[in-house]
């Protein structure tokens, strides 16, 4: 194997990830590729960069691969590294590589794909029919001191923070929804969930000028923090008891009459979606990022009768230069999102505090430093 180019910072400390298994255990344990082989440059294929991961935001996946150890098909059946939204330091490059080298900073996609199959072929490669993803089963994940990857899926970022760099995971998701969704100027439009993903797509609905805005969720205190990330968002909260034509009546109460033209629906719970569904108008569009159970019922007449293209996301594609240029520019300021910063050790904890509602999280953060 040919030798790769010299690191420009030797790394420093033993590789470690983070760990779950089918047992629902979370442990922080020693990791590939080893330290010894980084140091060497002698693990790197062709393509390939060895990224010393400097920050990795935890996403909702995470937990639930921790917890129920599954989603959908996905299951965890071995030990298995969590985290997919990472960004760090190119401390090694393959001698093929020639768009990255030693000391560059980048955002890493977290996919690898064949670029052969149909989807690759048409550039819609997020239904790439042969994917590994980082963090989903049985691909390890980003959660790691050091990680090689291909070259083409690291994206330079230049002088901006880590942390923002591993922002730009969950933006993609959002900004693949707008552009589907075709979200535009003077559009009314209700995103479903203040979670991270939904409080993004938040950000980008306003960038992109949506108006009435207004924003749902089954708890008050992140009404109240979408309220102050935009400070011009309508809030609506979501009871239990309401059937979904009622929270779809009371979403367009909440933006004063107006009947919702898309529905970025961030959260796959059934009745949400549902409740999404009867609050957009007559040819209105309700677009689902969020994950949900294998199964659910949805009003059909209402789809039918009102025309409404229901329409799905999976994950995201060619989206990473735009997320770039948005975060650089100042248009979206995700900072406000992070509300945890733990280091890699402390994992576990970091891990507890991002699936506890009594904590008031949004997105925690791992971070890592030689």
């Amino acid at each position: 194997m040919a030798t790769a180019t010299q690191t420009v910072t030797q790394p420093s400390k033993v590789n470690i990830g983070v760990y779950t298994n089918p047992k629902h255990d979370l442990w922080v344990a020693d990791a590939q590729p080893t330290l010894e082989a980084v140091q060497k440059g002698e693990c790197l294929k062709e393509g390939e960069v060895t990224v010393a991961i400097r920050s990795t935001g935890i996403c909702g996946s995470d937990v639930h691969f921790w917890h129920a150890g599954r989603i959908g098909p996905m299951v965890v059946e071995d030990t298995h590294i969590l985290g997919h939204e990472s960004a760090g330091e190119v401390l090694a490059a393959h001698p093929s590589v020639k768009s990255l080298k030693p000391g560059d900073r980048v955002a890493i996609e977290p996919n690898i794909i064949c670029h052969e199959c149909e989807p690759c072929l048409t550039g819609r490669y997020n239904g790439c029919e042969r994917v590994l993803f980082l963090s989903t089963p049985p691909v390890p994940g980003l959660l790691r001191r050091y990680v090689n990857h291909p070259a083409v899926l690291c994206h330079k970022i230049g002088n901006m923070s880590y942390e923002d760099g591993s922002l730009l995971e969950p933006l993609s998701v959002a900004l693949s929804a707008m552009q589907r969704a075709d979200v535009r100027l003077g559009d009314p439009v209700v995103v479903c969930g203040a979670g991270p993903i939904g409080l993004v797509t938040l950000l980008c609905c306003r960038a992109a000028g949506a108006e009435p805005l207004v924003i749902t969720d089954i708890d008050e205190g992140r009404l109240k923090f979408a309220k102050e990330l935009v400070p011009t968002v309508k809030t609506h909260k979501v009871e239990f008891s309401d059937t979904p034509q009622q929270t779809g009546e009371k979403i367009i109460a909440a933006a004063d009459g107006e009947k919702m033209a898309v529905a970025m629906e961030c959260t796959g719970v059934q009745s949400s979606v549902a409740g999404a569904i009867w609050a957009v108008k007559f040819g209105g569009k309700v677009f689902v990022t969020g994950v949900g159970k294998d199964d659910m019922t949805i009003p059909f007449a209402r789809v039918n009768t009102q025309e409404v293209d229901l329409i799905f996301q999976y994950r995201y594609a060619n989206t990473w230069p735009r997320a770039i240029r948005l975060v650089r520019s100042g248009v979206i300021d995700m900072k406000k999102l992070v509300t945890h910063r733990f280091q890699l050790e402390e994992a576990v904890k970091a891990f507890e505090t991002a699936s506890n509602p009594r904590t008031g999280a949004i997105k925690v953060q791992i971070q890592s430093l030689d």
